[in-house]
Parts: C-alpha cells; sequence; structure tokens
C-alpha cells in the first residue's frame, strides 16, 4: 500500500494508480487468510482511495468523475472476495490438520515408536519415506520382549511409498502376535510367510489396477532373536545383514557388516524349505552395537550417481565414546539425506541395538566359618 501511495504522489499527472491498492486485501488473504488483517487493509485502501487530491495533483481529471468511486467498488468487491475466502481458507485447513492427525496415528499403529530400553538393550529406529508427507512406506521394523528373549525384524516390501503400507500392516501385525507364541524362530518366520500368502490372496480377489500384479509381491525379512546371555539367533530371506560397531579407545567406531550364514529367498516368491538356516552369532558383549538397515539406505544415490557410504556414514556417526543408538541413528539420516539432496527414490529404514547387559558374577559358596560368622 505504502509503494502505491507513493507511485501515485510522484508519478507523473493524468495516472490512475489507486486501483492497484486493491491488491492488499488479496495478497493478505493468499499469505495470512486472517480476517481481521483483511478487514483491517480493506479499510486503510478505501481511505486512501477517498482521499482528497494533494498539492502535486491538484485537480482531478474531469474525463474520469467516477474514478474514485470506480476505484472503492473494486477494494470493496476484492476485501469481500477475500474475507469469504478467507473463511473457507480457514476450515479446510482445520480438516486438513485433522486428518494430518487421523494419518499420523494411524502410522503410529503400524509401525510403533520403538521403547528406549528392552529387556537390557537399548533400542533407537527411524524412517524416511520416499513419498513426501508420508511417515511410513515400504520399510517395517519391530522388537519385542518375549519369554525367548528380544525378537526383532527388519523387512522391505517391494516397492515404496503408500501402495505398501497393507502388506507392511500384514506383515508387522503377524510378528507381533507370532513372536511371542513360537518359541522358535523358525516358527515365526513360517508364521510370516502364511499371513504374507493370505494377504496376497485376499488383495487378487480384490480388483484394483492402481496396484502392482500380486504375483510380483515379495518381501525381505530379517529375523533377529537376542537371548539373555546375549547369543544372537538370525534368520535372512533376501535382506541385507546388518552392521556391528565396535567401540574403540581413540577415534570412531569402527563398523563392519555381519554375514554369519545362508539367506534364503524373499517370502512371496517360493515356499520355505522344510529345514531353515538358522544363523548363530558369537554373543554380543557389553556396549557392542548392532545397526539393521534397508537396502534403501545403501542403494540411495547423489546427483553424480554416488551411492551413499553406508559404513563410513555409521563409524562418523557413532563417533568416539561410548555408542549411543539414538545418536546413531540420527547422524545416519542426517548424512543420508546431505548426500541425496532429500530426494529420496526409496524408503529407508534404520535400528540400532546396543546391547548392556553386564552377566551376572555367580555366587560364592561360604565356608562353614564364614556362614556362622554371617549368621552372628
Amino acid at each position: 500500500m505504502l509503494g502505491v501511495i507513493g507511485w501515485e504522489l510522484l508519478a507523473p499527472h493524468h495516472t490512475e494508480l489507486v486501483p492497484l491498492i486493491a491488491a492488499a486485501p488479496a495478497i493478505a488473504c493468499a499469505s495470512s487468510g486472517r480476517r481481521r488483517c483483511i478487514l483491517l487493509l480493506g479499510g486503510a485502501s478505501l481511505l486512501f482511495a477517498l482521499a482528497p487530491p494533494t498539492e502535486l495533483e491538484p485537480d482531478g481529471d474531469p474525463k474520469e468523475p467516477y474514478a474514485p468511486l470506480a476505484s472503492c467498488c473494486a477494494i470493496v468487491g476484492v476485501a469481500v472476495g477475500g474475507y469469504l475466502m478467507a473463511g473457507r481458507k480457514v476450515r479446510l485447513v482445520r480438516e486438513l490438520e485433522q486428518l494430518r492427525a487421523v494419518a499420523a496415528a494411524a502410522q503410529d499403529v503400524v509401525l510403533r515408536p520403538l521403547p528406549a530400553r528392552l529387556e537390557g538393550i537399548e533400542l533407537a529406529g527411524g524412517h524416511l519415506s520416499a513419498s513426501r508427507g508420508a511417515a511410513v512406506g515400504g520399510d517395517l521394523y519391530e522388537a519385542l520382549a518375549t519369554p525367548y528373549g528380544v525378537r526383532v525384524i527388519m523387512g522391505d516390501v517391494r516397492g515404496h511409498g503408500l501402495a505398501a503400507i497393507g502388506t507392511v500392516a500384514a506383515v508387522l501385525g503377524c510378528f507381533r502376535e507370532a513372536a511371542h507364541e513360537e518359541p522358535r524362530l523358525a516358527g515365526v518366520l513360517r508364521r510370516l510367510d502364511r499371513a504374507l500368502e493370505r494377504h496376497l490372496r485376499a488383495r487378487a480377489s480384490e480388483e484394483c489396477p492402481l496396484e502392482r500384479r500380486v504375483d510380483e509381491e515379495f518381501v525381505t525379512v530379517l529375523l533377529l532373536e537376542v537371548g539373555p546371555d546375549g547369543e544372537v539367533t538370525a534368520l535372512n530371506c533376501g535382506h541385507p545383514w546388518p552392521y556391528r560397531l565396535y567401540e574403540q579407545p581413540v577415534g570412531p567406531a569402527m563398523a563392519r557388516q555381519a554375514a554369519p550364514g545362508e539367506v534364503l529367498p524373499p517370502l512371496g516368491l517360493f515356499p520355505l524349505p522344510a529345514e531353515l538356516p538358522i544363523a548363530r552369532w558369537n554373543s554380543l558383549g557389553a556396549g557392542d552395537t548392532l545397526v539393521l538397515h534397508t537396502d534403501g539406505a545403501e542403494d540411495a544415490r547423489d546427483a553424480h550417481g554416488t551411492f551413499f557410504p553406508l559404513r563410513r556414514a555409521l563409524s562418523e556417526a557413532a563417533g568416539p565414546g561410548p555408542l549411543v543408538p539414538a545418536a546413531v541413528v540420527a547422524g545416519v539420516r542426517a548424512a543420508l539425506l546431505r548426500h541425496t539432496g532429500g530426494r529420496l527414490s526409496d524408503d529407508v529404514a534404520l535400528l540400532a541395538l546396543r546391547y548392556d547387559r553386564c552377566p551376572l558374577s555367580a555366587p560364592k559358596a561360604l565356608t562353614r566359618a564364614a556362614a556362622d560368622a554371617h549368621r552372628a
């Protein structure tokens, strides 16, 4: 408004720039959307449009005696239209906030936040979706404390984004039930295979041309079981093996990818064999950290086509000193976003587990004299 008024006062005679003041309430409607701001700007625009001629323009244009009236009508029309549009905008924003709250609650149910600690294991997880505005995509992870130890799943559904959420929900729902009921990790994997088969069969009966073919659907799965003594049991169906971080007295931690056993095909492509190759690792010591990830972290590229250096990013994120899972996940996510410029071609999931349970020492047998003295 000040710019238009200054232009009007300093411009040559016979120039009508006052109608441009009507842009002020329109801009207020497009930017802030507050009705009070639109009314104030509309009223101020009317006052400036009805202001008497100044010394720089002592006489009005006799050929256009109704120019001020036309300017006022234009300002009133824009202000009224902006006022009505602002009300509609406020209603739409409220509806959008409600939908976002519902979507966030639904996404938290599918991919629940991990607890900070679980049976002597410190946990931290993170997820990046390739679909803008979505917190859940085609990657999945979960960690549960069961009577058989802490059981962890990390998986990746074929594809990414919103189209894979249905399969993610089916696999996670089955794991959360089977992990508590099956005494062996092989039984959990067979339950997951049957659940995925039922889910794909149900999807095949629905005619949905927007979704990809069901016969091309598969899920890579990595199952881990960490016992009370730190012993790790694993089953792998086409998923990348995790990295193991070792604390160093000087400098950043050392990252080394574990490859302890045979890898089965992804679930959904072929039936599971009768004998499942269960991998058994060396027991974790206090401070040992495992980082599970999906292939989206290793396959991410920058603008020049360079792959993301996951191992180096893990070492730099861990840093010197004691390992903190939340810091490792946050550091890798930040490095990944910097490397790709925020443009992800696939979903990324990270899960860090730090085993810090100290083994209890065996009780020492007391001699008879020491026992009598203790009772005394």
